[in-house]
């Protein structure tokens, strides 16, 4: 019995007549209002029966059913509100794609620091699953791109009182479920075949009892009664292993596949023909995919078992699918042949959905985070439509779905998509080498590719594994390629980084009190006065904690101000200030004394500096959106104080042309000198005004965020800025540079370091016009003039170099006879080019050719030998390089080496014929 059987045990059901049941198959238990059911409902114990037999009384396409339901929850008191973006790294540091609806509102909301933005609500959010990739098309439910239509209400239990950010019940488990039949019934659903299967929840560290709600065989909801945290010491042991006890708020988590209730309305094969019609049918008609009645049945009959195929409840897709054929009376190869290359289709539709999403919401792909996931599906999606012969480019076919979802960037997000296709291109080229020296690698064992090398195939290289599985059966190798490929692909990139260990300075700064933050009060102030709270002697120095200060600690990117503290007696400098909580530590050289009054002195230029470059990066980054594009996203930041930079998310280099244009919006912000102000309002507030834009710089804790306006751009920012926009004095990009790909950087100076940046450059530039004896403006003509003569005097050089060899060559050096092939052994004091070249002359007339070299002050030995002769010419450059201390090798017709004992370099000669002799006998 399980330990929160108590919790299943509903009012509601008692008043509803529900029985609670066993499945003999999947053994769960689960309450059904049919005396006489058996089985849960879900597959494998039951199939599908809605297919070709709709479970509601109309047909809804998805926008209908998503009408539906949210006006449902708003005429029974829910409000509706927005979705948030699929990227959920936009309001939270912990994730990376929204998964489900309550994504939404933790971790803030749902431990109550802060309020709902209603209570309770209703929502359809768009949500993006990467675990799911390979179930795609094949159960005929699984999507990777859904959206999660839900209700949720946020409940505290009155003995917290006000301790949260929300107090009472609102509703909890029986009027969940009540609402859940109420909606079924709205639709005409018989409620008898409701099904309510008992499946605890978990998760981050949270857990409650929870109901997967099945109708006809398909899962429709889940309703999650998220009510308790892990506790060693808790009640209640649950099937992760861990116990849990009950905590002070409790939350209705609800989830409405809305794909899921559109196919059930409809009927279709499979929820792909209900959620994307018009695709899917353009698809089939691209390729040619026809069939006749007889298929179109089969088709149907096996899409009622489609959900038998799920990778996460099955050992072998292969087994799982002979096994459906079997039931269905067909040959294996007969139903694979069939259904492949529509489950083709239904990925492909899938993916492009997914792609719109992200690309929609400023995903930009790269090779880390959310960028690496969009660049994963656009490869996946790309190999899908060559294999099947899609003949329509790939950003159309995005396209289709951005404009369904109403996208207004579409003709960004095409660019990015061409973009990626340019790179996907010229990498695959690259990495077929490396996939064909690993398949001769393993062509001769009895052990096929191992799986963390194709993982890394695709990582580094973006080979599919059915591209690696062609490659190597082509020479002899095997690869055995898990059903679960790309869901294991993903798992690597969907991971965020944890916070690190904490400070143990923590504990023992716990009992300070905050410090009083001057700095926000007024910038431009550079002295204060202050008490002295507290010193820790460090390694190095010391950390002085006050009761106030008008020193920034590092932090958003920003260094920390440096400067003074004065007593009566000393004055200590300043060369460090970092903050850990709401307690400001400033490191010192000395200890000015605890209890001490100190004056404080700030560097008063550093901080001005300092000031004009975090004011100028909120600038150029409005410029580079402005100039770029909305899809730019910050990636990374460092103000200094002669230059700052500022990484943003793009795909494609950023051009001369473009620094131009961002130069000059940014300078015409400066020139309108703009007021620069702040405020601090509610976190909810701002995020519903101003979106998750504000978080470019990262997410802050607490209810209250401090945003800086500087005109139309609004981001939320803890740095100290300037008053006015002309209080920066200039901006001057100074280079651009891709950081990785997908991130590119831009460094920038603002106010008198962009002056001295340019000064610095025109003193380049004329230092170059007085060498080249022209005027500054005349320089680039003028370089390229002579680069391209030089460019010219080199080929005339390598030409007269080669004449020079075959003049050599023909002059007929001394040559010994090895075997019967004639030898030249011979020094000749060029450079490395010379020697090359004399003796591809001598190996052109059927000689083998031992060159020796004293050039540049070592020993060098160049060695060639014709294609019919046995001896291998690395190993006779490694004999000879090892007499004059050093070493050598190439392959056997070429090769070179050397070391640092010119002396021995003419003895070394003089037993090349032996050596020639030892190495062809071998």
């Amino acid at each position: 019995m399980s330990e929160l059987e108590a919790e299943y045990r509903l009012d509601y059901f008692e008043e509803e007549g529900f029985y609670r049941k066993q499945c003999p198959v999947t053994g769960v238990h689960f309450w059904t209002r049919d005396p006489d059911r058996e089985t849960c409902g879900e597959p494998p114990a039951d199939d599908y029966t809605f297919i070709d037999n709709p479970g509601f009384d109309e047909e809804y396409t998805l926008e209908e059913m998503r009408e539906k339901f949210l006006s449902f929850f708003e005429d029974h008191d829910h409000e509706r509100i927005d979705p948030y973006p699929v990227a959920a790294n936009r309001w939270r540091d912990d994730v990376l794609l929204t998964q489900a609806s309550i994504y939404d509102f933790q971790p803030l909301v749902t431990s109550g620091e802060t309020p709902p933005p209603a209570n309770p609500l209703t929502v359809s959010q768009p949500c993006i699953r990467m675990q799911d990739i390979d179930n795609v098309g094949k159960t005929g439910r699984h999507t990777m791109a859904f959206e999660m239509m839900a209700h949720h209400a946020f409940n505290a239990r009155e003995e917290a009182g006000d301790k949260y950010a929300y107090e009472g019940e609102v509703y909890w488990k029986d009027e969940t479920v009540r609402l859940c039949d109420e909606f079924f019934e709205s639709l005409g659903a018989d409620i008898s075949e409701i099904t309510y299967i008992e499946d605890p929840w978990v998760g981050g560290g949270n857990a409650g009892p929870a109901f997967e709600v099945l109708y006809r065989g398909a899962e429709l909801a889940t309703l999650v009664f998220m009510s308790m945290k892990q506790d060693p010491d808790g009640d209640y042991e649950l099937k992760d292993g861990n116990t849990y006890s009950p905590m002070d708020t409790y939350i209705v988590d609800t989830g409405y596949g809305l794909e899921r209730w559109t196919w059930v309305s409809q009927g279709t094969p499979t929820v792909y023909e209900a959620v994307y019609p018009d695709m899917i049918e353009f698809l089939k008609d691209n390729v040619g995919i026809e069939h006749t009645d007889e298929e179109e049945e089969l088709i149907h009959r096996a899409a009622k078992l489609s959900g038998h195929l799920d990778i996460d409840e099955i050992d072998d897709l292969a087994t799982a699918r002979a096994e459906v054929a079997g039931e269905l009376g067909v040959d294996e190869a007969e139903l694979t042949s069939l259904l492949r290359p529509l489950e083709d289709i239904y990925a492909i539709a899938d993916h492009c959905r997914t792609l719109a999403y992200m690309f929609g919401d400023g995903i930009v792909p790269s090779n880390v985070g959310t960028g690496y996931l969009a660049r994963m599906v656009l490869r996946r999606t790309k190999r899908l439509v060559d294999n099947l012969g899609v003949d329509a480019p790939l950003d159309e076919l995005v396209d289709m779905q951005a404009e369904r979802l109403d996208y207004q960037n579409r003709d960004t997000i095409r660019d990015i998509v061409r973009s990626e296709e340019r790179k996907y291109r010229k990498t695959l080229e690259r990495g077929s080498r490396k996939v064909q020296q690993l398949a001769d690698d393993y062509a001769d064992t009895d052990e096929p590719i191992p799986l963390d090398e194709l993982i890394e195939l695709y990582d580094s290289h973006g080979i599919q594994p059915d591209m690696v599985q062609d490659i190597a059966e082509e020479r002899g190798a095997t690869v055995d390629i898990p059903d679960d490929f790309y869901s294991l692909v993903a798992d690597r990139h969907e991971q965020v980084d944890g916070e690190g260990e904490a400070d143990e300075r923590d504990d023992r700064l716990g009992d300070l009190p905050a410090t009083d933050k001057l700095y926000y009060d007024d910038q431009e102030r550079t002295e204060f006065e202050a008490v002295v709270l507290d010193v820790f002697e460090r390694e190095e120095g010391y950390d002085v904690v006050l009761d106030q200060t008008m020193f920034y600690p590092e932090g958003g990117g920003q260094p920390a101000d440096h400067g003074s503290l004065a007593t009566d007696d000393t004055t200590v400098e300043v060369t460090d200030v970092q903050i850990v909580g709401d307690v400001v530590l400033h490191r010192t050289d000395e200890d000015p004394g605890k209890g001490e009054f100190v004056r404080g002195q700030l560097d008063a230029e550093r901080r001005r500096r300092l000031m004009r470059h975090h004011t100028a990066t909120h600038v150029i980054g409005h410029a580079i959106r402005t100039v770029l594009g909305d899809h730019i996203r910050q990636a990374g930041a460092s103000k200094g104080v002669d230059r700052s930079r500022l990484d943003v998310t793009h795909y494609e280099r950023i051009t001369r042309e473009e620094v131009k244009q961002i130069e000059r919006v940014a300078n015409e912000i400066v020139m309108r000198n703009i007021p620069v102000k702040q405020e601090w309002p509610d976190r909810r507030d701002a995020e519903k005004k101003y979106g998750f834009d504000l978080y470019q710089g990262g997410i802050p804790p607490g209810e209250q965020i401090r945003l800086i306006h500087v005109g139309s751009d609004v981001q939320a920012c803890g740095g100290t800025h300037v008053k006015r926009t002309g209080d920066i004095g200039a901006i001057k990009v100074l280079t651009t540079e891709p950081v990785q790909d997908g991130v590119e950087r831009v460094v920038f100076a603002a106010g008198d370091a962009a002056v001295e940046a340019t000064q610095r450059t025109e003193d380049a530039l004329y230092g170059a016009a007085d060498v080249l004896d022209v005027n500054p403006a005349d320089v680039p003509e003028t370089a390229e003039r002579f680069f391209t003569e030089w460019k010219e005097r080199g080929k005339t050089i390598d030409r007269l170099k080669t004449e020079l060899a075959e003049a050599r060559a023909a002059a007929g050096a001394d040559e010994i006879d090895i075997d019967g092939t004639p030898v030249v052994v011979q020094r000749l004091d060029g450079d490395a080019d010379e020697l090359r070249a004399t003796a591809n002359a001598l190996v052109e007339e059927g000689k083998v050719a031992v060159l020796g070299s004293a050039a540049g002050g070592s020993a060098q030995f160049v060695v060639g030998v014709p294609d019919d002769v046995g001896i291998n010419a690395g190993q006779v450059v490694g004999q000879l390089a090892g007499k004059v201390g050093g070493g050598g090798g190439g392959p056997a017709d070429f090769a070179q080496g050397g070391g640092p004992d010119v002396d021995a370099l003419d003895g070394a000669l003089d037993e090349a014929p032996d050596v020639l002799r030892t190495v062809l006998n071998a």
